[in-house]
């Protein structure tokens, strides 16, 4: 896994807004209004999508280099770079919603005395998986 990956995108400049598209990546796509929010989308669409691709041990292909694109006229290429660290963190610590059951007893005793259920399954987790700090 390489920290930087460069990736030439083409922005296409239509009456209703931007699209962008990466050659080398089909299906990693997004779409804007102005140039300064395609350029935002452009790389956080390309860095989660480069995320997901090493999460399934995708190979991930050498970038076109940008004067071998072939455009239309209303399209140019943008270079775009992503920090992985910065991606990966981002994502490996991101919150999701679990949905779980426990006796309404219980529920009812642990709401009386303000426990967070969060953190009480996340220290129980650890607990269980002998984790003291996660490292990725």
């Amino acid at each position: 896994m390489k920290d930087t990956y460069i990736f030439p995108a083409i922005f296409t400049y239509d009456d209703d807004g931007i699209s962008i598209e990466f050659p080398d990546l089909p299906g990693c796509l997004s779409c804007a209004d102005t140039t300064e929010e395609a350029m935002h989308n452009a790389k956080e669409v390309l860095g989660l999508f480069l995320w997901g691709m090493e999460r399934d041990n995708e190979p991930i292909p050498e970038p076109t280099p940008i004067n071998k694109l072939k455009l239309e006229t209303n399209q140019i290429p943008v270079l775009i770079e992503v920090w992985m660290p910065l991606v990966r963190n981002e994502m490996d610590n991101k919150s999701v919603k679990k949905t779980l059951t426990i006796p309404q007893w219980l529920n009812i005793m642990a709401e009386r005395n303000n426990i967070n259920f969060s953190q009480v399954l996340q220290e129980a987790l650890k607990e269980k998986l002998g984790i003291r700090e996660y490292k990725h």
